[in-house]
């Protein structure tokens, strides 16, 4: 899976200020991520707000991006929740032609044990027809997938090939790419890990921030992955500022209020229980892209 070696992006779903998906803005930042040098996309991510956007929202979402992609990119189709069944009947009655790989978070709110979350991973292996990335969020989850879990999945199915990594353990990470299967890609789900993780033989990051910065942070990326630490902490320091100011109030508030600041959104709206960034966030995002461009 070479193809998703690199910087993807959790897209989100722009909205306008009547709370509407905005189909026009969600074009602009597609195209933004392909002439910018992004590797690959990721839909209906937790960034995206799937949580909040209906059945036919979701349906409509994927297909614009689909449509204004034209194959350009690999496509990366978000398929999880806490309950196994209803996963399972999503990954039957999709069409996945169209993506790369399915990435599937791990069941949140029930907080299962490690049998539980490997028996649930087994159920998506065995239901999908195209390869799973497994992923670990625990802030979001309320539990940690640990190393050893992932390493069991990584070796029993032939179909699970990787993992976006977001427990914010370097530890963790580093007990994953110790053992892990030689083809089997540990990816970052943490923006400010991702360099640390790529040097440490990861395969790259599925990326916030990098929809706002793409090109500097797929530069970023691909420094890591040639082995050129010293360019690429370079990089990474002149970033590090927004990776802190997007998340500071929530994601994707925060991410959303740089897209509107850079002219690609024209909305920073969010959905409940969203709030949008506060003005006092948005006027320093707008010293930094002010600082950051001079």
């Amino acid at each position: 899976m070479k193809e998703l070696i690199g910087t993807g992006v959790a897209l989100i779903t722009p909205f306008t200020s009547e709370n509407e998906v905005d189909y026009v803005a969600l074009e602009n930042l597609v195209n933004f991520q392909i002439e910018n040098g992004i590797d690959y996309l990721v839909i209906l991510g937790t960034t995206g707000e799937t949580a909040t956007l209906s059945l036919e929202e979701q349906e409509a979402v994927t297909q614009k991006i689909i449509d204004v992609n034209q194959g350009r990119l690999p496509l990366v189709l978000g398929v999880g929740g806490n309950n196994t069944s209803t996963v399972v009947d999503k990954l039957q009655h999709t069409d996945l032609a169209p993506f790369k790989a399915v990435l599937s978070v791990s069941p949140y709110y029930n907080k299962p044990s490690q049998e539980g979350i490997y028996q649930h991973f087994k159920a998506v292996a065995e239901a999908s027809t195209i390869p799973v990335l497994l992923y670990n969020v625990p802030p979001r989850t309320g539990s940690n997938m640990t190393a050893r879990t992932t390493l069991r999945l990584a070796n029993d199915f032939e179909n699970i090939i990787g993992i976006k990594e977001a427990a914010g353990d370097l530890d963790q990470a580093l007990e994953i790419l110790a053992h892990k299967p030689d083809d089997f890609l540990v990816i970052s789900g943490e923006d400010k890990f991702a360099l640390p993780l790529v040097l440490a033989g990861g395969a790259g990051v599925i990326s916030v921030i990098g929809q706002g910065l793409p090109k500097e942070f797929s530069t970023l990326i691909k420094l890591g992955l040639e082995a050129k630490p010293r360019e690429a902490f370079e990089l990474l320091y002149r970033l590090m500022e927004s990776i802190d100011l997007i998340f500071e109030e929530g994601n994707p508030s925060g991410i959303k209020a740089l897209l509107q600041e850079l002219g690609i959104c024209e909305s920073k709206q969010v959905r409940l229980p969203l709030v949008p960034a506060t003005a006092h966030l948005q006027q320093k995002i707008h010293n930094f892209v002010i600082g950051f461009k001079n």
